[in-house]
């Protein structure tokens, strides 16, 4: 992969998605980065990590217990993955990617995306402009 895959930020109408990659230290010196999600870097997220932590390692290292989680929960975050499906002997006779999108919540309460973690591509974070801007900071 390349040092820029899964360094983006895109907007819809309603959504912000966030390239996976970016370090939270990286997040908050990029103009393109939305102000609120930086704000919500800086006071919540950066409370339990480093500024060189990526959200790709972080999330599968997060505990119920912890604020980030918290954050993300109330945040409704949604991370987009690719998750390796292996082979079974009907239709799909070879493994394969697949692209989904998870909640924080069954990213940290999921035993099985742990056991996988090392196959898995975490590619974005997905974010409600709603949920963001009716977050307080």
């Amino acid at each position: 992969m390349a040092e820029n895959d899964f360094k983006y930020v895109v907007q819809s109408f309603s959504d912000y998605y966030i390239g996976a990659r970016w370090t939270y230290g990286e997040m908050l010196v990029n103009e393109d980065m939305p102000f609120k999600w930086k704000a919500v870097v800086r006071h919540y997220l950066l409370k339990e990590v480093s500024p060189d932590t990526t959200m790709e390692n972080h999330i599968f290292f997060m505990t119920e217990k912890d604020f980030a989680y918290e954050t993300l929960k109330e945040l409704k975050a949604k991370f987009k993955m690719s998750v390796w499906v292996p082979a079974d002997k009907k239709r799909n006779k070879s493994g394969h990617y697949e692209s989904r999108e998870y909640k924080i919540e069954e990213i940290v309460k999921s035993s099985k995306l742990h056991e996988q973690m090392d196959t898995i591509v975490v590619e974005e974070l997905h974010l409600s402009k709603l949920a963001l801007m009716t977050f307080a900071v």
